[in-house]
């Protein structure tokens, strides 16, 4: 199943408290229905030394995020919008933006 929101799009948050945030995606878990985005939803994780080079210590690090709470930005547009697949002449599906019409991909 292809994914709307894919690696390296920028998104923007549209629900819950970092609201109005935008980022990249990281990583993408379909099964899982969640992304990784950079600088979105940071949480505090208490980890223990692993060694010499591994100090323990309390660690910032992003949590995933559920795709229903993202949204593409368009290039055209700058702003967050819904996207849908479409047929191309050559064959291949992509993904076009809603409210313009530009290709995605």
């Amino acid at each position: 199943m292809a994914s709307r929101i894919r690696r390296n799009d920028q998104v923007e948050v549209i629900s819950g408290s970092e609201r109005g945030v935008r980022g990249e995606v990281r990583e993408v878990n379909i099964s899982e229905n969640r992304a990784i985005v950079t600088g979105v939803n940071i949480v505090k994780r208490h980890q223990r030394a692993t060694g010499p080079q591994n100090p323990g210590g309390i660690i910032e690090r992003e949590s995933p995020i559920d795709l229903s709470n993202l949204a593409v930005i368009c290039n055209s547009c700058e702003c967050g919008v819904r996207v849908r697949f479409q047929l191309l002449e050559d064959g291949q599906k992509s993904r076009v933006c809603v409210k313009c019409g530009e290709v995605l991909d």
